[in-house]
């Protein structure tokens, strides 16, 4: 694969990524000004009194395949407390992202083998193969950036025989997502 192809599918993934944090930020500024910040006491009791099961929440979503976006965790966090809290509660989310990315890593190489497995990846993993064949590492710096699957694609990925040293070295561009999209959403919250 050229590398120009390369370089256009790299950029297509992070403008989809930025593009669906901006419409994340404006669906949350939106709801705030019609529906939170009418009945306040209500919104801050439910959601904001309880930061313990927001983080089992997260974790529990960051290892099941990313069921929530980040990105409410993240407009959590900003509600919550001041900035200083804000950047604590974005380094816990990058890290339990990273870390949920490596545990699907070894997961993938420890099911790599099982017949099950292999027929499960096959049926729901089908599209993200043809990318990693296509892309190879490439894609697990997209996963990391963009709205991919990150759990999907780590363990696929960790059911190839893929270095796990090559994988932890691109997988930190999960974090780099989190500082992104932590300024993101701490400048739409400025307006």
């Amino acid at each position: 694969m050229s590398e120009d192809k390369k370089i256009h599918f790299i950029l297509k993934n992070v403008m989809r990524g930025l593009i669906y944090t901006l419409i994340i930020a404006a669906i949350f500024l939106l709801f705030k000004e019609f529906f939170i910040d009418s009945n306040k006491e209500l919104w801050l009791e439910r959601f904001y009194s309880n930061p313990t099961l927001i983080y089992l929440i997260y974790t529990g979503s960051e290892i099941f395949f990313g069921i929530i976006p980040p990105e409410f965790f993240m407009i959590w966090a900003y509600n919550k407390a001041d900035f200083i809290h804000y950047l604590i509660n974005l380094g816990f989310f990058a890290g339990v992202s990273y870390g949920a990315g490596v545990l699907g890593f070894l997961i993938g190489r420890f099911l790599r083998r099982v017949v099950f497995f292999r027929y499960m990846s096959s049926k729901f993993l089908k599209n993200y193969w043809s990318l990693f064949r296509k892309f190879g590492s490439v894609l697990i710096i997209i996963a990391a950036l963009t709205p991919l699957p990150w759990a999907a694609i780590s363990i696929l990925v960790g059911s190839t025989e893929y270095p796990f040293k090559k994988y932890l070295n691109f997988a930190l561009f999960r974090i780099l997502r989190f500082i992104i999209y932590g300024y993101i959403i701490f400048q739409t919250h400025q307006f």
